[in-house]
């Protein structure tokens, strides 16, 4: 798994701690800050219980490209290159989400969350895959 190139004091490089949880897990001591990477909210899951400490909504798949993935889950790749293209774009515009997403990476652990199903699956790609290299990459 990819990890950031920022350096610490000792020259040596310093790896972000990005976790990755259904949003319907309890929360853990361990979680960090808990980012809530879907568009849209889980079903279900009350507002007021949820231990959710940012929404990220806005670097998520967009609604096409996310109802997309969904029909065609056997094509990881191209989603892959898709939403990687979606969020450059954002990067390139300066996304307050983005921006804060890497505030809050610095400060300590994040775990992103999300309802998708597939997250339990053994060798299951979701787009928090995707998320966490780009932001790992920067």
């Amino acid at each position: 798994m990819p990890s950031p190139k920022t350096t610490g004091a000792s020259g040596r490089a310093k790896h972000a701690d990005i976790r990755f949880k259904r949003a319907y897990d309890a929360p853990g001591p361990d979680d960090g800050q808990r980012v809530l990477a879907d568009r849209l909210w889980p079903r279900g899951l009350a507002k007021a219980n949820a231990q959710i400490d940012f929404w990220a909504k806005d670097v998520t798949p967009t609604t096409e490209l996310r109802k997309w993935f969904h029909e065609h889950p056997e094509q990881f790749d191209a989603f892959r290159e898709r939403y990687l293209h979606e969020l450059a774009a954002l990067d390139a515009d300066h996304n307050v989400t983005l921006t804060e997403l890497r505030t809050r990476l610095k400060a300590g652990p994040v775990t992103l969350l999300t309802a998708a199903h597939r997250l339990v699956e053994h060798d299951a790609h979701t787009h928090l895959d995707v998320l966490r290299d780009f932001l790992e990459a920067k």
